[in-house]
């Protein structure tokens, strides 16, 4: 895949100088600041020094008062309480957030989980129906709800009420529930917006916590399944949420719940650190696959477990769903592939392909890897139920809901964002559909949006990285949204000693020397084989990441390469 290298120029000399005057270190640093916001010494001071102490009163969030009561009725009266959240990460670890909180305090709880294929996505007839046979009076619906406005009524009918805890837009209606905490709602004051799911059930913990004079410790414990939640559901990393991320990913670290110590082990971190993007695609997947191949209550119960001969076995029962699900996501990649060529669809402005045995737990993941062959908005259909379900993804600038939207008349139902979304379908409307998405594509899509590009941070010199300077630059993680990894431009290398590696030759491992600076580098560059040839002779330019590569102890600074180009090119 061909990238456009955008290296931003926009006009922040001015406010780079006057932070480089107060700060004092180098200007490519200061410049690295500007562009995240950050303008002042105060605001450097707590970008580095991400304090619990700076993060909001959860009674700041409407309706917190209201679901605190609420709670506080259940406890004293011994009421059944159900938890209740979406099988994916952020609402799995919601549901264990609360539910390791909440069990101290109030012994009267179930845990739900709804079922990928049975049920879907977000509040369930049955989950209530499931809640009424186990008389519950109250349930907790953590990272779904907000748009439930018929279900929360269903509940109400069999006397439960309800209490919705999401992190998504609402409609122009809300729920008749006890209280609904979003700050996304237009009448909520809440100063930060871009909670989790599993950040509001940690607000909600806190809040309980200071309503019953709880120690800290007593929430605070559950800070490991929120910055899992934030990295695993792509929201930004910026304001409270990176404060939340920096001292979950610590504890991560440090100290895990033993269902986590479990899952890094598996995953070959028992010894080394993780940042935000090894949980992503490390634990976040396996916590998924759950969900995907089986149940996502299993999740829950490894991530809310201290039994640690139960906590081993479910953690290797989905390390096993999880190489499951690598093994359909693999097959599945590569059999809509083959239908996109032998349909003759290479060529197209948006793909859409459907089989019926595709397994519907894997299909986003598919739409991703398809994006990464032929980028464009692409949407993967399976059957499911006698219908079929579909998984959209986008790429950048483009907002595949409104193109899914323009499509509805062909739909039973859609749901999701920009860049996400799902879809139900009778399959004789699958050619209209298809059809209709394909013409909205081409005649909306910019060109801007047909070609990936890499937003080139700043360039630099080999020797601009002291000692000094990556100190500082390990202090700008955790990266994700709105604080992503810096990404850099040198220019001028020459070969060294790279050479292709993996079990198809499909990657560079890099040994590389800077001209100007004589300093030789390693790195990798994974899935660049077809891009080997410029740099076996002659200049190249390369963007990439600067990242830590920890072995047998020793801890080594890499580049992990994004792009290569020609010197002759820039």
């Amino acid at each position: 895949m061909e990238f456009i290298w955008k290296n931003s120029t926009s006009n922040i000399d001015t406010e780079v100088n006057q932070l480089y005057k107060s700060l004092g270190i180098d200007l490519w640093l200061c410049k690295l600041l500007v562009k995240r916001g950050i303008k002042t010494f105060e605001e450097a001071k707590e970008f580095f020094r991400p304090n619990l102490e700076h993060t909001h009163s959860p009674f700041l969030m409407k309706g917190m008062q209201e679901a605190v009561n609420r709670i506080k009725q259940a406890r004293d009266k011994n009421q059944k309480v159900m938890i209740y959240g979406d099988y994916d990460v952020d609402g799995t670890t919601a549901v264990a957030c609360l539910f390791s909180f909440l069990k101290n305090y109030h012994k009267n709880l179930i845990c739900y989980i709804p079922d990928r294929y049975t049920e879907g996505y977000g509040v369930s007839t049955q989950g209530i129906d499931t809640a009424h046979e186990e008389n519950a009076s109250l349930i907790i619906a953590l990272d779904c709800g907000i748009k439930s406005l018929d279900k929360v009524a269903y509940a109400r009918s069999k006397g439960i009420d309800f209490i919705i805890c999401d992190h998504h837009l609402p409609g122009d209606e809300l729920p008749e529930a006890i209280a609904v905490l979003d700050p996304k709602r237009s009448d909520c004051t809440y100063p930060f917006k871009e909670l989790s799911g599993c950040g509001i059930a940690f607000k909600l913990s806190q809040a309980l916590a200071q309503e019953w004079s709880l120690s800290d410790e007593s929430y605070m414990n559950q800070i490991d399944l929120v910055a899992l939640s934030i990295g695993a559901d792509i929201v930004a990393i910026n304001g409270e949420n990176r404060i939340l991320a920096f001292h979950g990913l610590k504890k991560i670290n440090q100290n895990p719940r033993p269902g986590l110590a479990e899952l890094k082990d598996l995953a070959g971190f028992n010894s080394k650190p993780m940042t935000i993007t090894d949980m992503v695609f490390t634990l976040g997947p396996r916590i998924n696959a759950a969900g995907r191949i089986e149940h996502g209550k299993l999740a829950v119960e490894l991530l809310s477990s201290i039994d640690i001969n139960e906590i081993k076995d479910k953690a290797q029962l989905i390390d096993l769903q999880n190489q499951e699900r690598k093994t359909l996501d693999q097959e599945i990649s590569e059999s809509a592939l083959s239908q996109i060529k032998k349909d003759q669809k290479e060529n197209s402005n948006s793909t859409v392909v459907y089989k019926k045995d595709w397994h519907k737990g894997v299909i986003g993941i598919v739409a991703s890897r398809l994006i990464e062959q032929y980028y464009r908005p692409t949407i993967v259909f399976t059957q499911s139920q006698g219908v079929l379900a579909g998984s959209a993804r986008s790429v950048r600038g483009f907002n595949i809901y409104n193109a899914i939207e323009s499509c509805s008349k062909h739909l039973i139902q859609f749901g999701g964002h920009a860049f996400a979304a799902g879809m139900t379908l009778y399959e004789e409307n699958l050619q209209a559909f298809t059809d209709c998405f394909e013409k909205y594509v081409a005649e909306n899509i910019s060109e801007d949006c047909k070609q990936p590009q890499l937003k080139i941070d700043t360039e630099i010199s080999l020797k601009d990285i002291t000692e000094a300077n990556y100190k500082i630059l390990k202090q700008f993680a955790p990266f994700g949204p709105e604080n992503s990894a810096p990404l850099f431009l040198t220019t001028g290398f020459i070969n060294s000693s790279s050479r292709l590696v993996g079990k198809e030759s499909e990657h560079i491992k890099f040994s590389v020397k800077e001209i100007r600076s004589g300093i030789v580098i390693n790195g990798i560059g994974f899935k660049l084989k077809e891009k080997f040839h410029l740099i076996e002779n002659g200049e190249f330019d390369l963007v990439y990441h600067l990242e830590e590569n920890h072995f047998m102890g020793n801890s080594n600074l890499e580049m992990r390469v994004l792009d290569i180009k020609p010197s002759n090119l820039m």
